[in-house]
């Protein structure tokens, strides 16, 4: 089997395009807004005014929204060459805005584009692809977290409208969101892998009802851009379903393994800035006569840093690859798993040693490693608990394997000699025997 890590010319100039607009364009904008204004809010008109002309550019270049077919206006670029971009946009909470792939609005395209019927594809998606509104994926609950197995929002047909009633929790995005994807039991009597179903519903719909909004740790109470929904009664046109009565979990895992890779080649472009600037401090600060980069330890730091992202960053493209040459999320899913379980870790190390490697500055709000920090274990819980995607791996692992009736394991030294002598006996036996 060929291996070749090489990237083809032309695409490697859009890469090299991408690197030095993101860097020029991109990111002052994450220092202009500084958390004022979300890249999801799609009324603010200073936002519109400074990013309308950026997402121009990137349409120009042909590089907006890659992750969909060229017949809904993208490129239907491979998880490979997603994964090499998204590894770029991870540098900036508002590229992935100005390229028309922000989360959790791509992965909603993708369901979409896949299952939606022109009548939702004019009414929802469009306006998803042209940049003019956001929208939010609800799923989890309050009492099941991820595991969809415990889910009680459910919802009943009664005539030509679906009935949903039930809570959903951290529905991120909600407050900027024109819709929500909604994760809903239809058939209770079966298995969730049967039962459940995807059905769009409007913002707003009378009966839906926040909660709450909630944040992460350090926003004050009360506020966020996570909501906890309830749903009471809430009615919506039947022709609203998505896909297949009982398709849901089918439309979900769709979703959430591309998803996962393009979380774990953002998570490699973080780290790897966040190891430029662990690099870059070392060099230019002294402490105990010497400078801070020729200590052991922090070359060790570095070192380990540098591994771990090489690794990972591999890991990630095979899974893209392995994605791309398969069509089937289901038949990779430990590979996908593997990305998952990763991520987080990668994330806390390397951005832990940056913020290790400034002394206070990394922890004080002077220097963007802190709210990198934030964003690592959040890496751990989302699209499903770490735990799982272990237990993923481990059930796909020893399904290629099969136990040993012997007393002693397979590998037991005495009976491993002993068959070898008696190989290289019979073996030595007919060696004489020819001579």
């Amino acid at each position: 089997m060929a291996i070749d890590f090489s990237v083809e010319p032309e695409f490697q100039d859009k890469l090299d395009w991408i690197t030095q607009f993101v860097a020029d364009e991109v990111e002052p904008l994450d220092l202009y807004f500084r958390g004022r204004v979300s890249p999801f809010d799609k009324t603010n008109d200073e936002l519109r005014t400074l990013i309308r002309p950026l997402q121009r550019q990137v349409q120009d270049q042909d590089l907006w929204a890659c992750h969909i077919g060229p017949e809904l206006g993208g490129k239907g670029y491979g998880q490979v060459k997603l994964a090499l971009m998204n590894e770029i946009l991870g540098r900036s909470s508002f590229a992935p805005s100005v390229f028309g792939c922000q989360a959790p609005d791509s992965g909603n395209a993708e369901i979409l584009a896949h299952y939606g019927t022109d009548a939702q594809k004019a009414e929802y998606l469009q306006p998803l692809l042209d940049g003019e509104i956001s929208s939010t994926y609800s799923m989890t609950e309050p009492q099941a977290g991820a595991d969809p197995n415990e889910f009680t929002c459910r919802a009943h047909r009664d005539g030509d409208e679906w009935v949903i009633n039930g809570e959903k929790w951290f529905a991120s995005n909600h407050c900027f969101a024109s819709f929500l994807i909604v994760m809903v039991i239809t058939n209770p009597e079966v298995a969730v892998y049967k039962g459940s179903s995807m059905i769009l519903v409007p913002a707003g719909a009378p009966g839906l009802e926040v909660v709450s909004d909630v944040g992460i740790g350090g926003e004050p109470l009360g506020t966020g851009h996570h909501a906890y929904l309830r749903f009471t009664d809430v009615r919506v046109p039947a022709e609203n379903l998505l896909g297949d009565e009982g398709s849901g979990f089918k439309i979900a895992q769709t979703r959430l393994g591309g998803g996962r890779v393009h979380h774990g080649m953002r998570t490699v472009g973080v780290a790897q800035r966040a190891l430029d600037m662990m690099c870059e401090r070392v060099l230019s600060r002294r402490t105990k006569g010497s400078l801070i980069a020729e200590k052991q330890s922090m070359q060790h730091m570095i070192a380990d840093s540098w591994v771990q992202l090489q690794q990972f960053r591999l890991q990630v493209l095979h899974c893209a690859w392995l994605i791309d040459q398969t069509g089937d999320y289901a038949r990779i899913r430990q590979h996908v798993a593997g990305v998952k379980v990763a991520t987080p870790k990668v994330y806390i190390d390397v951005v832990y040693r940056a913020m290790h490697a400034h002394g206070s500055l990394g922890v004080s709000n002077q220097m963007p490693l802190i709210g990198m920090w934030m964003g690592a274990p959040v890496m751990g819980i989302a699209d499903g608990p770490t735990e799982v995607h272990k237990d993923t791996i481990a059930k796909t692992v020893l399904k290629q394997y099969e136990p040993y009736e012997g007393l002693f394991p397979r590998e037991y030294l005495p009976d491993r000699i002993a068959e070898a002598e008696q190989i290289i006996a019979n073996r030595l036996e007919h060696e004489v025997g020819n001579q």
